[in-house]
């Protein structure tokens, strides 16, 4: 039996979120376990995509609605199967980061929750919590932070 059965990663398209994801995708490969990789997003308003839209034409559609959110699923999931996740799924949902790792563990039956350490080392970060801190106190599975930011 394997140590995990199934991983969710949260991942924003940055480097360190990106290198979270290599890391649980690597952990999943070993486990042989199912990997989630998860993007919370806030839908823009009609009003600040207005502008963006304008200028952006035929690809305003980078900017409206899941589709930020969506292409950087595709860019995240890319990488995992390249560092040897065999079976990924990912998850696009509306809310804050903390909120939605949190529901993707429950609801996916997760034994491990994967994110980068940004934040944590913050003043912002110690004062009013980060997406680490928060998730490692309220997951109520087992945390890997991964060394994402020097």
């Amino acid at each position: 039996m394997s140590a995990y059965r199934t991983i969710v990663v949260g991942t924003d398209g940055s480097s360190t979120s990106l290198a979270a994801v290599d890391r649980a995708a690597a952990v999943a490969a070993d486990s042989a376990a199912e990997l989630l990789i998860v993007c919370a997003y806030t839908p823009a308003s009609r009003e600040s995509t207005a502008g963006a839209e304008d200028a952006l034409k035929d690809e305003a559609y980078l900017v409206v609605g899941w589709t930020p959110a969506e292409e950087t699923l595709r860019t995240a999931e890319d990488r995992a199967v390249a560092a040897g996740a065999s079976k990924v799924r990912t998850l696009a949902a509306d809310g804050p980061p903390v909120d939605v790792l949190r529901n993707a563990v429950r609801e996916s039956g997760a034994d491990l929750l994967v994110v980068g350490n940004k934040g944590l080392n913050t003043l912002s970060g110690r004062l009013l919590g980060s997406v680490p801190s928060d998730v490692a106190r309220r997951s109520g599975v087992d945390v890997l932070i991964v060394h994402t930011t020097s």
